[in-house]
């Protein structure tokens, strides 16, 4: 098959945040065509947004049932379908999808819930169709070095990891005041049991355990919603203990007035540190008491994991939207070479999985869970 993967879209429409950010991180590396797509709750939205995206009015659908049932019919159709809906708008799509053999991209968390989160990853594991979740900044490439680095013991045994991803966005209730990502965001009906800890919380879990290598077996939480009125949690601070025995401690917070997008990691061993910062995310620092190093994207000092998703010369940072295309391509590569009967490498599949997935629904639930008991350890739902 020498062509571009075709790719339908379910939600990310007018008005949208992350659909436009999914298309451009989807068009990066010219390996994707968006041919097709459900992108609203609304037919006449849908496809006044097909409009914007210049697409054919006859593949602009009502919704994702009509697309999947019509796509499937024709000779050109799509090959993955890209889910960027609300929480609740993930399973059923995703579903039907693999159901009529449409490979899956989704937006996290994967699913609503946990339980529907299993009901996924057996049907993905029956059609033995490529699923892929877009936990983006495991694709940043100074990311990658961290973890190789890990492997081969540039900083010895694990002992302490502390990742905090801090936004302010979320302050004061504008969810009350029209902001349309607020909105669903902040409501149980459509993001689920969580808020800030679901949205954002389960980056700062999936990087933590995609860099160390390491799975959180139990934790302690103290969730709270600051913000009067919010009914899902705005704040929560988490002890971890990882299955190495090391200890960890997780901050995510969407009331840290003045802060962005300030995800961060550090994780010590026993021979030393390294330390990463999405907001800086071309620079690797490696601290020790013997010294300090800072790593960044140049010829012949990062390893073959890192070069293969660095894009350009150190000097043009390359940040959020290519990391976010490193998950695409990789995905796309790994599709196409399944389809033509070869196997993917390794660099093909690193991307998240439903596996993944699954370990971000049980964190959400864990901590929901450790924060309203009077426990002191809760251990990891398995």
């Amino acid at each position: 098959m020498a062509r571009k993967i075709r790719m339908g879209m379910v939600g990310g429409g007018r008005g949208a945040f992350i659909g436009g950010v999914h298309r451009i991180a989807a068009a990066i590396d010219g390996e994707i065509d968006l041919v097709c797509g459900a992108f609203s709750s609304t037919p006449e939205k849908s496809k006044a947004s097909g409009e914007d995206l210049m697409l054919d009015p006859s593949r602009c659908y009502g919704d994702f049932k009509e697309m999947i049932q019509k796509e499937k019919r024709r000779k050109d159709r799509m090959d993955v379908v890209s889910i960027v809906t609300p929480n609740h708008m993930h399973f059923a799509p995703a579903k039907m999808a693999l159901e009529n053999g449409f490979h899956v991209i989704c937006d996290k968390p994967v699913t609503f819930s946990l339980s529907e989160a299993r009901k996924l990853q057996e049907i993905v594991e029956k059609t033995g169709l490529t699923f892929a979740l877009t936990h983006n900044y495991t694709g940043y490439p100074m990311v990658k070095e961290a973890r190789q680095r890990i492997k081969n013991g540039a900083i010895g045994a694990i002992r302490k990891v502390v990742v905090e991803y801090p936004q302010g966005w979320l302050s004061f209730p504008v969810e009350k005041d029209g902001s349309k990502q607020a909105e669903w965001r902040t409501d149980p009906k459509r993001s689920g049991i969580a808020g800030a800890v679901g949205d954002i919380g389960t980056h700062a879990e999936n990087l933590a355990e995609y860099i160390t290598g390491l799975k959180i077996t139990e934790l302690c939480a103290d969730v709270s919603r600051v913000v009067e009125g919010r009914v899902l949690d705005d704040d929560a601070n988490v002890l971890l203990r990882f299955d190495n025995g090391a200890r960890g401690i997780l901050h995510c917070s969407q009331i840290c007035n003045g802060d962005w997008n300030g995800l961060n990691i550090r994780i010590y061993g026993e021979l030393g540190s390294l330390h990463w910062h999405q907001e800086t995310p071309q620079y690797l620092h490696h601290k020790s008491t013997d010294g300090y190093q800072i790593y960044q994207p140049s010829v012949g000092q990062l390893s073959d994991s890192a070069n293969a998703h660095s894009r350009i010369p150190f000097g043009h940072p390359e940040g959020y939207l290519e990391a976010f295309a490193n998950v695409y391509r990789n995905f796309a590569r790994t599709v196409r070479k399944r389809m033509n009967g070869e196997e993917p490498n390794e660099f093909d599949l690193d991307f998240p999985t439903i596996e993944d997935g699954i370990r971000g629904m049980q964190f959400v639930e864990t901590v929901i869970a450790s924060g309203k008991s009077n426990s002191k350890w809760v251990k990891f739902k398995g």
